[in-house]
C-alpha cells in the first residue's frame, strides 16, 4: 500500500434494512434463494459504495453476505450439525447456543471466492477479506467429536488455509483472521494459538492480518470490559508472540479503551492497524479525536506501517452512524498525514547546518 496511513474496517459494516434486521448479529435473512444471492450482491455494491465515498483506502465486502463473522463460514463445513445444538459459554463471557460437531470437519467447497472475485471485479484499489481465525471457530461450537479444541484447531487451521490461497488466487491484497478469543484464552494462545494460526497463513504470498479485539458493541462485552479495570494489559500476554509471528499485520482496539498505548512497541517492526473508532458507542467521533488516538500510536508504530481502523466491526450500529465514523476516521488519517507531510517538508536546524558546511 503506497498511501501513508491507509485506512479500513476491521470487518463488518450494517446491512441494508431490506436485507436482514438491522442493528442486530445474527439476522436472519429477509429472503431466500435467487432473490437473497442478488440482494447479498447488492448489499455488497452498496457497501463498497459507502466505504469508497467515506474515503476508506482499503475496502472490504462489509461482510454483507454473512450472517456472522464465525458462523457463516462453518455453516459450509461438513462435520458440523446445525440442527443439533448446545448452550456454551463463549469466550468466557456469554452463552449462546450453537451448532455441534458431530465428525471429521473438511470444505467440499470454497466459501468466500466467488463473493471475493466479484469485489475484486468492482474496484482497482486494495481489498482485504476476513476470515474467522482457528480458535475463534473452536470457541464459536460443541466438540462432541474430537473432544479436544487444540485437535479441532488444527483441523481449522487446514481449512482455512485452503480458502485463504484461493481468496489470495481470487485477488485480494490483505486476507484478516479474526481473533477475539486470543484476548482471553492466554495459555492456549501460547500452546496452539499462534501456531495454528501460522499454519493458517502458510504460503500465502498476499498480506496477512490477525485481528484482536475485545468484542463487538453489544451488551455481554461491555459488561465484561467494565470488569477489566483501569487498564487493559491483555496485549502484553499475546504480543510478544506475535511479534516473532509470520503475520504482516496486527489489528487492535485503541480508541476509547483502557489499553495502554506503549502495549504497541511489543510489536515493534509489524504493521499495525490501529483501532481508532469505537463500535459501542452510536457517538460518531470527531476527525480530531481520530487524529488524537493516530498521535499517540505513532509514538510506538513508524508512520509507513500505521493502518487507521475501526476497533471492530460495526454491523450492531445504525447505518447513518457507521457512516459517520467511517467519515470520521478518513478525515482524522487525513489530518495526521498532512502533518506528516509537513515535518518531513520543514528542515531541522541540524539538517540546515549540514547543509551550510557542505557548502
Amino acid at each position: 500500500m503506497s498511501r501513508l496511513l491507509p485506512t479500513s474496517t476491521a470487518g463488518s459494516l450494517p446491512k441494508p434494512a431490506w436485507l436482514a434486521e438491522p442493528e442486530k448479529l445474527w439476522s436472519p435473512w429477509k429472503m431466500e434463494g435467487d432473490q437473497l444471492a442478488e440482494s447479498k450482491r447488492d448489499a455488497l455494491l452498496l457497501s463498497l459504495a459507502e466505504q469508497q465515498l467515506a474515503g476508506i483506502d482499503i475496502v472490504s465486502d462489509g461482510e454483507q453476505t454473512r450472517q456472522h463473522f464465525v458462523t457463516t463460514f462453518i455453516e459450509h463445513l461438513s462435520g458440523v450439525d446445525f440442527e443439533q445444538r448446545e448452550t456454551v459459554t463463549i469466550r468466557n463471557r456469554y452463552e449462546a447456543s450453537v451448532p455441534t460437531v458431530v465428525g471429521p470437519v473438511a470444505r467440499e467447497k470454497p466459501v468466500f471466492g466467488e463473493d471475493a472475485r466479484y469485489l475484486r471485479a468492482q474496484t482497482g484499489g486494495p481489498i482485504k477479506w476476513a476470515l474467522p481465525g482457528p480458535m475463534t471457530m473452536v470457541d464459536t461450537l460443541y466438540d462432541a467429536h474430537y473432544k479436544s479444541r487444540e485437535k479441532l484447531a488444527w483441523e481449522f487451521a487446514a481449512i482455512l488455509n485452503e480458502e485463504a490461497r484461493e481468496l489470495e488466487a481470487a485477488g485480494v491484497d490483505i486476507i484478516q483472521f479474526d481473533e477475539p478469543a486470543f484476548n482471553v484464552f492466554f495459555n492456549e494462545v501460547s500452546d496452539w494459538g499462534i501456531a495454528t494460526l501460522e499454519r493458517a497463513i502458510e504460503g500465502l504470498k498476499c498480506e496477512t492480518a490477525v485481528h484482536i479485539c475485545y468484542g463487538y458493541g453489544i451488551k455481554a462485552n461491555t459488561d465484561w470490559k467494565a470488569t477489566l479495570g483501569s487498564e487493559w494489559r491483555q496485549y502484553e500476554e499475546i504480543f510478544p508472540k506475535l511479534q516473532t509471528s509470520g503475520v504482516d499485520l496486527v489489528s487492535l482496539e485503541c480508541h476509547n479503551s483502557r489499553v495502554p498505548m506503549d502495549l504497541i512497541e511489543l510489536i515493534r517492526g509489524k504493521k499495525v492497524m490501529v483501532g481508532a473508532i469505537d463500535v459501542a458507542s452510536d457517538r460518531i467521533e470527531t476527525p480530531e479525536e481520530v487524529a488524537g488516538t493516530l498521535r499517540k500510536a505513532l509514538q510506538f508504530v513508524d508512520p509507513d506501517k500505521l493502518y487507521p481502523s475501526t476497533n471492530c466491526g460495526m454491523a450492531p450500529l445504525p447505518r447513518e452512524v457507521a457512516r459517520g465514523k467511517l467519515k470520521a476516521l478518513s478525515a482524522g488519517a487525513e489530518i495526521v498525514r498532512k502533518e506528516l507531510a509537513a515535518a518531513q517538508a520543514k528542515p531541522t536546524h541540524h539538517q540546515g547546518e549540514e547543509s551550510f558546511a557542505a557548502s
